[in-house]
């Protein structure tokens, strides 16, 4: 991919008069990927999403219905997007018939707020089926009031830090090829222990939700995608019930987990070929989706310094993941 996919993805053009008001008087940080970034309410952003974040902060006004799924960058976002689009709708779409998951990529099924709200702060939502679902990147304290203070329920799903960050790390580079050449993997660890990348500090993000989820349980479900992994329908099933759409004792969630699967979505033409709106190929969202494939990329010395950062950091929580 070229610079241009970068900005397209990157959305900058779009920046208004008070947004460029507002980044010169924030913390601000060259970062791997992007030239510059910017810390906003402790996390760190690109220019375009920046604006996205106030934009959607100000204007989105959720529904009791709606279903939000919050994830880290790169942690299993799309497959739970597929598996919450289908559990909401497997009554109205049945797998065996021309379901949307097999002509549309799930990126373009279910909105990703900050993206959309980037362009313009007059975004609707009005064209979703009820119950709604968004996608967001956002930590908890930074989510729109609406969403916090409606009854509306939050999946959030989280991953190994050193996968995410593998998956992360080779997203960037076929994102980017020339502009991330010049950062070798162990300048790129330091800065995501350090909690300086586009979506990051992870471990604030992680155990914010962590915490919300302990203390309303009815608001906040804490998904780890390992577990979702090792035990899928188990998983599936649980999410299925929180969100309000469980499954009678003769149904089968069989069916959604083929459909949703790695294996299956990864092979379907939509999700190989072409470009997203946001400019990125559409098999950059499908790499191997594997857990502990981090030892593929990592050195032991690079995997070690992200264990003592996670033990540092989730001390005294009762968090923890495996592999």
């Amino acid at each position: 991919m070229t610079s241009s996919s970068v900005s397209v993805y990157l959305g900058d053009e779009y920046l208004t008069q008070e947004t460029k008001d507002l980044l010169s008087s924030l913390p601000s940080e060259k970062g791997w990927l992007v030239s510059k970034m910017y810390q906003y309410e402790g996390s760190w952003y690109t220019k375009g999403l920046i604006q996205g974040v106030l934009n959607c902060q100000r204007n989105f006004e959720a529904k009791d219905s709606d279903i939000i799924l919050a994830t880290t960058p790169k942690s299993g976002t799309t497959w739970l997007k597929a598996l919450l689009f289908a559990l909401i709708h497997r009554n109205k779409f049945l797998v065996s018939c021309k379901h949307p998951l097999l002509v549309g990529n799930p990126h373009s099924l279910v909105p990703y707020l900050e993206a959309a709200y980037r362009v313009s702060p007059d975004v609707s939502f009005s064209e979703l089926p009820s119950p709604r679902l968004m996608q967001t990147h956002l930590t908890y304290h930074s989510l729109p009031v609406s969403i916090k203070s409606s009854s509306c329920k939050i999946v959030y799903c989280c991953r190994n830090p050193k996968d995410m960050f593998v998956s992360l790390w080779h997203f960037g580079r076929k994102l980017s090829p020339e502009e991330t050449a010049e950062y070798p993997i162990e300048k790129v660890v330091e800065a995501f222990c350090e909690g300086k990348f586009v979506g990051g500090p992870f471990w604030d993000q992680v155990l914010e939700y962590w915490y919300e989820s302990r203390k309303n349980p009815n608001k906040v479900l804490f998904v780890t995608y390992e577990d979702l992994k090792k035990q899928t329908e188990v998983e599936v099933k649980r999410i299925a019930e929180f969100i309000g759409c469980g499954f009678s004792a003769d149904e089968e969630v069989s069916e959604i987990v083929k459909l949703c699967s790695f294996e299956s979505l990864s092979k379907l033409e939509v999700n190989r070929q072409g470009k997203l709106p946001n400019g990125v190929e559409s098999n950059s969202y499908f790499r191997k989706g594997e857990i502990g494939g981090w030892r593929d990329t990592l050195s032991e010395f690079l995997a070690e310094v992200i264990d003592r950062t996670t033990e540092e950091k989730f001390e005294g929580s009762g968090l923890k993941f495996s592999c």
